[in-house]
C-alpha cells in the first residue's frame, strides 16, 4: 500500500520527462562545405612471411662500376693539369657508386665527379682527386702511364 505514492510520483516524473523531452539535441558546427571521411588509424604492415625468399645480391660492385681508365691524350692532360683521373664506367653507375669504387680500388679520396655519356653510348667519369692525392702518382700505380 505504501508503494503507491512513491510509484505514482515516479510515474508522474517520467510522464513529465517524456512531455518535456529529456535531452536537448545540439548540432555540431560544420566549418567546411565538403565532407571529409574521418582519419582512421593506419596500422603498420606486419607480414607473416617474407615475400622474397632471398635478399637480392648487389650486382654493382666496385669492379663492375669502373670498367677501365681512359688513356687518351686529353685524359693524360687532365691527369697532369687538373689532378683528375678519367674512367670508362658502367652506364648505370651513379656518382656516389663511382666515388666509392675509386675509394675502394685505389685508396684515394675524390673531390668531385663529373660524368657524361659519350655518343657511342658509354659513360665517362672525370674523377677529380683531393689536394692530398696526386693523380699522376695514382695513374702510375694503376699503370695508365
Amino acid at each position: 500500500a505504501d508503494m503507491a505514492p512513491k510509484a505514482s510520483a515516479q510515474a508522474a516524473k517520467a510522464a513529465k520527462a517524456v512531455k518535456k523531452g529529456q535531452f536537448k539535441r545540439t548540432r555540431k558546427p560544420r566549418y567546411s562545405v565538403v565532407f571529409h571521411a574521418p582519419k582512421t588509424l593506419k596500422q603498420a604492415r606486419e607480414p607473416k612471411y617474407a615475400r622474397v625468399s632471398a635478399a637480392s645480391v648487389q650486382k654493382m660492385d666496385a669492379y663492375a662500376v669502373l670498367k677501365y681508365p681512359l688513356t687518351t691524350e686529353s685524359a693524360m692532360k687532365k691527369i697532369e693539369d687538373n689532378n683528375t683521373l678519367v674512367f670508362i664506367v658502367d652506364l648505370k653507375a651513379t656518382k656516389p657508386q663511382i666515388k666509392d669504387a675509386v675509394q675502394t680500388l685505389y685508396d684515394v679520396q675524390s673531390k668531385r665527379i663529373n660524368t657524361l655519356i659519350r655518343p657511342d653510348g658509354v659513360k665517362k667519369a672525370y674523377v677529380r682527386l683531393t689536394a692530398d692525392y696526386d693523380a699522376l702518382d695514382v695513374a702510375n700505380k694503376i699503370g695508365v702511364i
